[in-house]
């Protein structure tokens, strides 16, 4: 499938900052959107309510967030002795029957919006309609069509397996075995497991097609499951059993966001500087900690001293083959793009369903800039090619910016189209990277001075 087209409001473009220097910095980054939105999930069907302090306040946590309340649940933000400013206190909607009604879900471009929401609206009574951006209809659901289906809950797709469509919730649903495809997204798994333990006879659920993609957001999972009391087996590959039982409110802190840490880091790859990202956990089920594993294949040194991670770049970026990165794909082929040495990237065919088919637009915006990207099966093959300045399209795709932000730093005359699409997941990505870019000037009079202290930014914090 080719990309789509990148039309659509704020398509103004961003001169990306171009760097002769290193970076030297010290950031933040603000809370995972994949846990935020779990917890999010499952505070709404806790039994009382919950506190999520230093969660993610992007775009998709704020669909969540009105997809709950549009649901039932009620969401407050704390302030003074309860919580610091944008910590917030869940209440739990009201699950089984009721007055029905009928309600409207914008999802926007949130895949845990579109994928985790109807099973839980499966639990109200009432008819619950899904829609969201026009790209959002391109996107795979037709797994969670069929499961929900298949668990006896009415949906009304009008035979597309895609959105708008509407779940017809009595607010029960039985449960038990259910086989599914979640070939095309992990999330379809994760939506069930989510709510399995309200089934009546919590869920059995069974995996068959080709291999699940993003195993490590399954994990992510059955670890938030777990820590708030739900009872899940996942012994067997491909099955997944929930038991049936109360959901334990919470008082929890939201991890980094170690994916959005990436491009951050690519910045000391790209320019051979430092940056050091504040709060890395020491264990974590977030597929973004593979950076410490992917960006020394690129010549970085890497080092994790209590929760401070330290990247360093080289001479310049090496590339290889890289398997697996998920969401950390656009960023990593970024830096291929910059790279020495050719790169492969495997087991990434997922990503043609994502907020584009981000496969086909990084070969068109890599090439676009005379770079050398073709697509594979399932996944990439990269090139060195010397790059030239142009505009790249990010497709309303909040990582397809980033990357574009990447090689901007490398390649003088980069423009970026919307770089707005970045609220997705990090609404100040723009005045952060600037503040980043800073850096570089900064370091740069502090070894003409004989000083060298480092620049802090941060901490990354939404409005």
């Amino acid at each position: 499938m080719a990309a789509s087209s990148g039309g659509g409001a704020g398509q103004t473009l961003w001169p990306a900052p171009h760097l002769t220097g290193p970076v030297e910095a010290e950031i933040s980054v603000p809370g995972s959107k994949s846990l935020t939105n779990r917890y999010l999930v499952l505070a709404a069907l806790a039994d009382g309510p919950s506190i999520i302090r230093g969660p993610l306040r992007s775009r998709d946590t704020a669909l969540m967030i009105d997809a709950l309340q549009n649901l039932g649940a009620a969401v407050e933000e704390l302030s003074g002795e309860t919580g610091t400013a944008g910590d917030l206190r869940v209440s739990p909607l009201q699950t089984g029957a009721g007055d029905p009604m009928q309600r409207t879900i914008d999802c926007g471009l949130a895949g845990t919006v579109m994928r985790f929401v109807p099973p839980l609206a499966a639990l109200v009574a009432g008819t619950t309609l899904f829609d969201g951006d026009p790209h959002a209809r391109r996107r795979p659901m037709g797994s969670i069509v069929t499961a929900l289906r298949g668990l006896g809950v009415g949906v009304d797709d009008a035979g597309t397996g895609s959105l708008p469509f509407s779940i017809h919730g009595d607010g029960r649903v039985q449960g038990g075995r259910l086989v599914i495809d979640a070939s095309a997204s992990s999330q379809f798994v994760s939506a069930l497991l989510l709510v399995g333990a309200r089934f009546v006879d919590g869920l059995h659920l069974e995996h068959v097609g080709e291999p699940v993609p993003s195993l490590d957001h399954i994990r992510m999972t059955v670890d938030v499951l777990r820590s708030v009391g739900v009872s899940v087996d996942d012994s067997v590959p491909d099955h997944w059993q929930v038991h049936p039982g109360t959901i334990r409110s919470f008082d929890l802190t939201v991890e980094a966001d170690l994916s959005n840490a990436g491009p951050f880091l690519a910045a000391a790859v790209v320019t051979g500087g430092c940056v050091r990202v504040r709060n890395w956990p020491s264990a974590t089920t977030q597929v973004g900690d593979r950076w410490r594993s992917i960006l020394p294949l690129m010549g970085a040194s890497v080092r994790l001293d209590g929760d401070l991670l330290t990247v360093s770049g080289g001479p310049a970026p090496t590339g290889g083959t890289f398997a697996d990165t998920s969401e950390l794909a656009p960023t990593v082929a970024a830096l291929c793009a910059l790279a020495t040495t050719p790169s492969t990237l495997t087991g990434i065919a997922h990503l043609r369903g994502h907020e584009t088919d981000r496969l086909a637009a990084l070969v068109a915006e890599i090439n676009g800039l005379g770079g050398d990207a073709e697509e594979t099966a399932d996944g990439l093959l990269i090139r060195p090619a010397p790059l030239h300045g142009g505009v790249f399209r990010t497709y309303d795709d909040h990582r397809m910016a980033t990357a574009g932000a990447i090689l901007g730093l490398a390649v003088d005359g980069v423009e970026v189209q919307n770089i707005g699409t970045t609220a997705k997941t990090m609404p100040d990505f723009p005045e952060q990277w600037a503040a980043l870019v800073r850096t570089a000037a900064s370091a740069a009079a502090a070894k003409n001075s004989a000083q060298a202290p480092a620049s802090s930014v941060g901490p990354v914090r939404t409005p």
